[in-house]
């Protein structure tokens, strides 16, 4: 279903003067077939004044309408608005009767058939203005109202949404069970939410509420296995924001729905989160990504106040959601889980998400201008790594600054003055400051509205009497930091010991000085309290590709190699070089997310964009080197997570085959681990790329795991033959045939370009920009992103694939997500190609 009317924030605000919406009854029945359901909705408002609006509604066939009993003329409906003339003030009464159309998008009501046995699964997705797509609705952020829902479903089904939800009973003819929930508190029409199918649940209660896990049917023994753990980190979780914020979690209950090929990580629905059900670990896994999926959880929870309870007025304001939610579910989960280390992650993964973002022409300021963000498509742009990463990065920033006392007393105050409604920028930065004698407007004004990073260097002086050290500050911010000095210690190779820390305001005048040599490495913003690229001198820059691994503090390290990143991305220091200090120290590596961070950069943005192509094999065997090392180190078993994640990138690295057929025909790596179904898939895909399997094992493979992720599995792999009629078959699957699902349409995109296969896929490369816009037209803005995301070509650095690129940014039709996305991948390999260039 292609994109619809965008509603602008000038609508917004002269509906939200002219309406007052009370109650929602949304009746679904789900029992009708695959494609279409019947969607019946009642909704109870007043008007403020005679005036004229409309109620939106993207429905496959509009039945009826009726406004206080009167009949209206479906045929009215003009694309996704109804016109609603001449209301006069006072209550009113709107009933809408359609038939709409099932997503395999991911936006609205998605429907999902699993192939290993056939059971299908329903969920909504109403985020932004989907809402749409599944009933009627005022459907704008600061039109809150109650929502009730009843399903009808297919008989083994359960029924989930926001409220508790009870089957009442049968329909006489079929069997088919009604459900209804229990009504909502006030929440905006983009967190109402059910999900529907042969669910498996794990159930249980805490703090007099009910709580529960769900995930489809042939997950259960996955789910079964991590309950316990998924279940304490939520429970801890509850405890620890209760024990933070004065205001009570608001809803009747906390379900926890795993569902699939869900576009988004989570959705924070009042009293139903959704996840994607890669969250439910089929295979190993390492402990970062069990981390990682705590700290999701806790986000999300930390939505049900900042989100839920508290919402934006408008989209423009939509850091408030996720920032918020970002710093609170990483600061939460170490706090009250026993992923301590969560900082580390966020600092090497990210962080550097944010740094890229905010590098870019697409860049814009944390809490951007509401005239910034004219409408909702445009508001869809800003779901990136400044919202999220620099947001929380600021206010961590902000929590340094102010003090934890200071910064929870105003967030207290704000869920206090807000609760049930909608707050601003403004009306957030006046809690903050009730509590404090800081200005937090200022700080705010020069933290939120502006872009772009601030860049720290150390400049030392050494003299006959000692050494001093100034911060040359690059930028507009202010910045609390601390500086940490480290020593070489005495009779070892590597390491380091710490000589001092101490905490500095930037700007200052304030010179750091001390007697005797300097010290060995300066390091800016250790503990990494503050956003800002840091840059080293030259001393401590030999220090670091030298002695890395011997720094004794994992998110001192961390900070250490995004500098090294930064350096590499800013044509500063030589990919090899960077390589070079990979395969020296990583293998000494103890913290697990710095492995994984390091490696997937080393691989992924490395080899492949930013080593020129006659490189790239030296690369890939520096890389696969590296992993050897690890996988070596790691033979006794101590630390299973890092040898999972050599194993992994040995695997995607690999130049020949020989190794990986061995790993598969044993069925385990030598020494472990035994080969799970994504390790088979992910060795299954290299040797597709290297030629060494055809269809005849990728058949079997399916066979052997006829999955959704086994399907995508063998459409990665199909994708990555390296051949002709491979490739036409895959380009037609991803660009004219319009039936992928979004899974399956990026699992497609993901095996198709690959830098081995450069010449073969070369006429591809200027076919791809109008077939991706065409796409992003016809099926909109989530296939047009995963347009834009995945099938875009990264290989391909080189002035003819900059220049067709540039050419169809002049395209005036492409939809705003593909435009967004395509002008952030130019730029992005605009930047490779220079540092192939110096």
């Amino acid at each position: 279903m292609g994109p619809m009317s965008a509603l602008t924030r000038n609508e917004a605000q002269t509906r939200a003067a002219l309406l007052d919406v009370h109650h929602y009854d949304v009746a679904l029945d789900l029992t009708g077939g695959d494609d279409t359901f019947d969607s019946t909705t009642v909704i109870r408002f007043s008007a403020l004044a005679t005036g004229d609006t409309f109620v939106e509604l993207k429905p496959d066939e509009l039945h009826s309408v009726s406004l206080d009993g009167t009949p209206l003329d479906p045929a009215a409906l003009d694309d996704n608005r109804l016109p609603l003339p001449g209301l006069t003030e006072g209550s009113h009464e709107l009933r809408v009767q359609a038939r709409m159309r099932y997503s395999r998008t991911g936006e609205g009501l998605h429907r999902f058939t699993d192939p290993a046995d056939g059971e299908t699964y329903v969920y909504t997705q109403m985020f932004m203005d989907d809402v749409q797509r599944v009933f009627a609705a005022f459907d704008q952020p600061d039109l809150k109202a109650v929502f009730a829902f009843t399903v009808t479903a297919p008989a083994h089904w359960t029924v989930l949404a926001n409220g508790i939800t009870e089957r009442t009973g049968d329909r006489d003819t079929d069997g088919a069970g009604i459900w209804r929930s229990a009504p909502t508190p006030v929440i905006s029409t983009y967190l109402a939410a059910v999900a529907a199918g042969p669910w498996h649940s794990v159930r249980t209660e805490h703090a007099g509420l009910p709580f529960g896990i769900h995930c489809r049917q042939s997950l259960a023994p996955h789910l079964d296995a991590d309950a316990d753990e998924i279940l304490r980190v939520t429970t801890d979780c509850y405890d620890r924001y209760h024990e933070k914020f004065t205001e009570p979690y608001p809803f009747d209950s906390y379900d926890q729905a795993f569902v699939p090929e869900f576009n988004a990580g989570a959705m924070e629905n009042p009293g139903l989160v959704t996840f994607r059900d890669e969250f439910v670990f089929r295979s190993a896994v390492t402990d970062t990504e069990r981390m990682r999926r705590a700290m999701v959880i806790a986000h999300e929870m930390a939505h049900m106040w900042f989100g839920d309870l508290v919402t934006l007025r408008w989209w423009d304001d939509i850091w408030l959601n996720e920032s918020f939610a970002e710093y609170m579910g990483y600061q939460t989960a170490a706090e009250a889980t026993r992923f301590t280390d969560t900082w580390t992650e966020f600092g090497v993964t990210r962080k550097a998400w944010g740094y890229d973002a905010d590098q870019r022409p697409s860049t814009h300021p944390v809490a951007p201008d509401p005239d910034g963000v004219p409408d909702t498509a445009s508001a869809l742009l800003n779901f990136d790594g400044i919202s999220y990463a620099k947001g929380a990065s600021a206010l961590r920033q902000l929590v340094a600054w102010l003090g934890e006392k200071d910064f929870l007393a105003g967030i207290n105050t704000h869920f206090a003055r807000h609760r049930f409604a909608n707050a601003s920028l403004a009306d957030f930065v006046d809690s903050l400051a009730s509590g404090t004698d800081r200005d937090v407007h200022a700080w705010a004004d020069i933290w939120l509205r502006t872009t772009g990073t601030d860049t720290l260097t150390p400049e030392i002086q050494e003299g006959p009497g000692g050494w001093s050290l100034a911060v040359r500050r690059d930028g507009s911010r202010p910045h609390r930091i601390a500086v940490a000095t480290y020593d070489h210690t005495p009779g070892e190779d590597r390491a380091l010991e710490l000589r001092d820390r101490l905490d500095l305001d930037v700007p200052t005048d304030e010179i750091i000085s001390g007697a005797g040599r300097r010290p060995a490495l300066v390091l800016l913003n250790d503990g990494d309290l503050t956003y800002a690229k840091v840059r080293l001198d030259e001393e401590s820059l030999e220090t670091a590709l030298r002695r890395i691994s011997g720094v004794p503090e994992p998110l001192t390290r961390a900070i250490l190699w995004n500098s090294l990143r930064d350096m590499v991305r800013d044509g500063e220091l030589a990919p090899a070089a960077y390589l070079e200090t990979v395969h020296t120290h990583l293998s000494e590596e103890t913290d697990l997310a710095i492995v994984q961070g390091v490696l997937g950069f080393a691989r992924g943005q490395l080899a492949d964009q930013f080593v020129a192509a006659g490189e790239r094999a030296g690369a890939l065997r520096l890389i696969t080197s590296t992993c050897r090392d690890i996988i070596r180190r790691t033979e006794d078993g101590h630390a299973p997570g890092l040898r999972l994640a050599a194993v992994r990138v040995f695997i995607d690295s690999a130049t020949q085959p020989d190794t990986l057929a061995a790993w598969l025909a044993d069925g385990t790596v030598a020494g472990g681990p035994e080969l799970d179904p994504e390790l088979r898939w992910r060795i299954l895909g290299r040797l597709a790329v290297l030629g060494a399997i055809g269809e005849a094992e990728i058949s079997q493979a399916l066979a052997d795991d006829p999955s959704a992720t086994g399907e995508e599995g063998a459409a990665r792999c199909r994708a990555a033959l390296p051949d002709a009629e491979a490739k036409a078959a895959a380009w037609a699957r991803l660009f004219e045939d319009d039936t992928l699902s979004n899974y399956l349409f990026t699992a497609t995109a993901q095996g198709f370009w690959q830098p081995e296969q450069a010449d073969l896929v070369r006429e591809y490369v200027t076919r791809y920009y109008a077939d991706a816009v065409a796409l992003g037209a016809r099926r909109g803005p989530a296939i047009g992103e995963a347009a834009g995301r995945w099938a875009f070509p990264v290989h391909a650095v080189d002035e003819d694939n900059l220049r067709a690129g540039r050419a169809c940014l002049e395209n005036p039709d492409i939809i705003p997500l593909l435009r967004r996305k395509l002008t952030d991948q130019l730029d992005d390999l605009a930047r490779a190609h220079r540092v192939r260039n110096p």
